[in-house]
């Protein structure tokens, strides 16, 4: 362990060279390297939401903003930002265009192989970048079930679907080792199993200072665990893809060989690759032991080869000769007496008269109405916590769209919007009330209005009266842009 505290923004070449990362020392290539790498910043990334604008779309929009994005190999929709960028305060990331999510987070959606129709469990989703990737993977319809323990975790991710609009996702409050039988069986299950996050220093320093070896036995235990529960509920044929953020063999190869052996010969491990980075295949052989052959096709990517953080990944494809269960009870949707409600948004914001046909409507509770893609069906069990997102209050007067409903309906609207100045639109985003220019003043009646900014939707506002536009951004929404 390190003699000093470990600082808030960065390590140091001593502090590592003091600590139990030393024990991969034999499995790097390059340690010097891989110790600058960990001393230094990790550059944002992030990745254009695909239902609302292109990667050439967002760069170009980058630009425009004096940013300079760069391509990030592999990834086709990825740009590369610099490290002190804080992008939750960016006009284009309140508005749902992209999401900021490490490099190496960005790969398991990649590997799943994934098209519409398929049925896919994440089994440990929060804080929800890698749901949303699978859901747009999918065509942001059909069926996606997004699972973690932590409900304070659970709402974190529920807050990034409603801000990228997707809307083919269920989510689960349950301990996934215990992920019940009758939600039937997934073609694709992603375990991104918690760990003990090494590959996450370059972002998160003074957790070196807390590694302890006593975690790697609680850990393997529980990982192995998730990873049995998801091969169990998997399609014969489906894949399931384990991943970490860890460097420890005993979270990564080691619990992969212990389900391969468990599960003999029903399940088999698929080579992996990504063209455009620098990956290294598994281990088979730590600490003195020979490991399975076969595990060399599981992948790991170090931080000093692409510039990231730390990540493994293993891809199990199970037997397709295996029997097929058969298809769960699913969960049931009431939208009776809704009607009246989709009329009047249609009407107030000029949506054309078939907006509604790609989306179910289903009252969840006495807030409003959620919106869902027309062909999800999620299992009736276990119990959801969340269904699409809230996308219109009906218990306020006068009823209003929510945030996440105004990102959606705005870009269809034809009526009722409001295009935002730079100024206001940043007086927005900080909540605050402002003046219209006389041209809005005269071209928008009082009442609600969705606000945009260069045709994207930002949000709800109130034109009053006395002439002047009332922010509706919701507070605890992160993104708010600094004065």
């Amino acid at each position: 362990m390190p003699a000093t505290p470990i600082p808030a923004s960065r390590l140091y070449p001593a502090q590592i060279e003091g600590s139990w990362l030393k024990r991969y020392r034999d499995l790097i290539d390059d340690w010097p390297a891989f110790v600058d790498a960990l001393c230094r910043p990790l550059p944002v990334a992030v990745w254009a939401n695909p239902s609302r604008i292109s990667g050439a779309g967002l760069a170009e929009l980058l630009v425009e903003e004096g940013l300079s994005p760069e391509p990030i190999p592999g990834l086709a929709n990825a740009l590369r930002l610099p490290a002190d960028l804080r992008v939750g305060q960016h006009w284009w990331y309140c508005a749902g265009l992209a999401h900021a999510q490490e490099v190496v987070s960005q790969l398991p959606a990649l590997l799943l192989d994934l098209e519409p129709g398929q049925r896919v469990l994440d089994l440990c989703a929060a804080p929800g970048g890698k749901t949303a990737q699978i859901a747009f993977a999918l065509g942001n319809r059909g069926t996606l079930v997004a699972n973690d323990l932590a409900y304070e975790r659970l709402k974190a991710l529920q807050g990034n679907l409603d801000r990228l609009g997707v809307l083919n996702v269920t989510t689960t409050q349950v301990d996934a080792v215990n992920w019940p039988s009758s939600s039937g069986q997934f073609d694709r299950i992603l375990v991104d199993a918690p760990c003990t996050s090494e590959g996450t220093l370059r972002r998160h320093p003074r957790l070196l200072g807390r590694l302890d070896p006593a975690d790697l036995g609680r850990l393997g235990s529980r990982q192995r665990a998730l990873l049995r529960k998801a091969v169990r509920r998997c399609r014969p044929g489906g894949l399931v893809l384990y991943s970490t953020c860890t460097f420890a063999p005993e979270e990564n190869e080691l619990v992969v060989a212990a389900i391969l052996d468990e599960f003999a010969g029903r399940v088999c491990l698929r080579s992996i690759a990504i063209p455009g980075l620098i990956v290294s295949p598994g281990i088979t052989e730590w600490q003195g032991e020979r490991l399975d052959p076969q595990l060399a096709r599981c992948l790991r990517i170090w931080p000093h080869h692409n510039d990231t953080g730390g990540f493994f990944m293993a891809l199990l494809e199970k037997d397709p000769s295996l029997p097929h269960e058969p298809e769960p009870e699913q969960a049931v949707f009431t939208a009776a007496g809704e009607e009246e409600w989709l009329a009047g948004l249609t009407i107030k914001y000029g949506l054309p008269a078939d907006y509604w046909l790609p989306y179910r409507i289903n009252r969840q509770g006495r807030r409003g109405l959620h919106l869902m893609a027309a062909d999800h069906a999620p299992p009736a069990w276990p119990k959801a916590a969340g269904h699409g997102i809230l996308f219109h209050r009906t218990n306020l007067s006068p009823p209003k769209p929510t945030t996440a409903g105004a990102l959606i309906l705005g870009r269809s609207a034809t009526q009722f919007c409001l295009e935002l100045t730079p100024k206001q639109r940043d007086a927005y985003l900080r909540r605050e009330t402002f003046t219209p220019t006389a041209a809005q003043g005269a071209a928008h009646p009082p009442g609600q209005t969705i606000v945009t900014y260069r045709g994207h939707p930002l949000g709800v506002a109130v034109l009053h009266r006395s002439g002047v536009i009332e922010s509706l951004f919701p507070l605890h929404w992160s993104g708010r842009v600094a004065p």
